[in-house]
């Protein structure tokens, strides 16, 4: 093995500049996780205590929507438009522009997705009744960047930066994926009349960044035409976002001190983890507990908290290990496979992206057996990621 593949790192260190990055983000999405909770918690409980007022508020329409498809659709959008700019910029500029690096927790990710599927899928061949359930799938496949960065953030102050950047990383990637997973089986018909339209939306936009265009009178209108038109031809339209997230320039120019997706990140990271993140969530999570008998007997319910609590970190700790045994990647020195088994547990934080597939999978009573799985796997898998990198955090705040 040569010297220089001998260096490769399976948690890349930070850049220069990262470090402040991840830092601010972190700060943000700490206040942000901290408010969609209070808002999950309010929607827990006007639903239980007051479920037909809930319902009724939900249904509202303002517009041509429902204020719970405005929540779904329209703020979710936001969401995952920050969620393209961080992708495209750890693509560029971060740890995903170097191959060797960025396939540890590109693979963490893949497998992190693609093992509690499985056991989703598993829990209701056995206890299902035919295969009716198994639309579900996706919903524990996912892990939510606010939370997960959140918990991070508070109990994790002296732990190495390498593990938040593996971490922002991998939820990227990770939500990534299930964005691709949303628009390929959540997508039942297609207008094409209405995708020409949203596509030429884009094509604009992405010709206004390459003109080096600033004007927000004209991005403002690409951006809700193509948002609303991909919504009307039949692709959920959060995907709208992550379009525009991709397309927007990442490298500064010379006279610039920012480019376009830094400053839209800065503008709008809070406005996405303060306010449409938990607007979706008082929209969605609010749901009849039913006295505990959902994890009890019901497979959807029980498959979704399996597929977080077991199913994503066996699968992320599976993936990292794979790419550690059969690549030149190591760990590095500052950091053991226990850190990494902290972060595992901390990617079965489903919560955002979970419930959106929760929607998107069922129309009927399943819908809520399975966000009460999503919240009650979330719960779980945060608090025992919090006890695991705690201990880890006083390990290295010692040395």
């Amino acid at each position: 093995m040569t010297a220089a593949r001998s260096r490769l790192r399976l948690l890349p260190r930070v850049e220069p500049g990262e470090s402040s990055f991840v830092g601010a983000l972190l700060r943000s999405e700490t206040v942000g996780g901290a408010v969609a909770l209070v808002a999950a918690a309010t929607a827990l409980v006007w639903a239980n205590v007051a479920g037909s007022s809930y319902a009724e508020v939900r249904d509202v329409h303002l517009g041509p929507l429902t204020l719970e498809h405005w929540a779904a659709d329209g703020a979710l959008a936001i969401f995952f438009f920050v969620a393209g700019l961080e992708l495209k910029r750890e693509l560029l500029v971060g740890s995903l522009r170097r191959p060797a690096d960025a396939a540890v927790p590109v693979a963490a990710a893949v497998v992190g997705v693609a093992l509690p599927a499985l056991v989703y899928v598993a829990v209701n061949v056995v206890g299902g009744e035919g295969t009716g359930n198994l639309v579900g799938w996706a919903i524990p496949s996912a892990t939510d960047i606010a939370f997960a960065l959140a918990v991070l953030a508070v109990v994790g102050s002296a732990l190495p930066s390498p593990m938040r950047a593996f971490l922002l990383t991998l939820a990227v990637v990770d939500d990534l994926i299930v964005i691709v997973i949303i628009a390929v089986f959540y997508t039942d018909t297609i207008d094409v009349v209405a995708l020409g339209v949203a596509t030429v939306a884009f094509a604009a936009y992405s010709l206004c960044q390459r003109r080096r265009l600033r004007s927000p009178w004209i991005y403002a209108p690409l951006a809700v035409a193509g948002w609303w038109f991909l919504h009307e031809s039949g692709v959920h339209a959060t995907i709208a976002g992550v379009v525009f997230g991709l397309l927007t320039r990442v490298l500064p120019d010379p006279d610039e001190d920012q480019s376009p997706a830094e400053r839209l990140e800065h503008r709008l990271s809070p406005v996405s983890s303060a306010v449409a993140v938990p607007f979706f969530a008082l929209m969605s999570a609010g749901v009849a507990l039913g006295g505990g008998s959902h994890l009890v007997r019901d497979p959807v319910a029980i498959g979704v908290v399996a597929g977080l609590v077991v199913g994503k970190p066996v699968g992320i700790l599976l993936g990292a290990w794979t790419a550690a045994r059969f690549t030149p990647a190591t760990l590095d020195d500052a950091i053991g496979w226990r850190d990494v088994v902290g972060l595992a547990m901390l990617g079965g934080v489903g919560f955002t992206v979970s419930l959106l597939v929760a929607d998107l999978s069922f129309v009927d009573v399943r819908r809520d057996d399975a966000k009460v799985g999503v919240l009650v796997g979330s719960l779980v898998a945060g608090l025992l990621a919090a006890l695991v990198l705690g201990r880890r955090n006083r390990v290295h705040g010692a040395t």
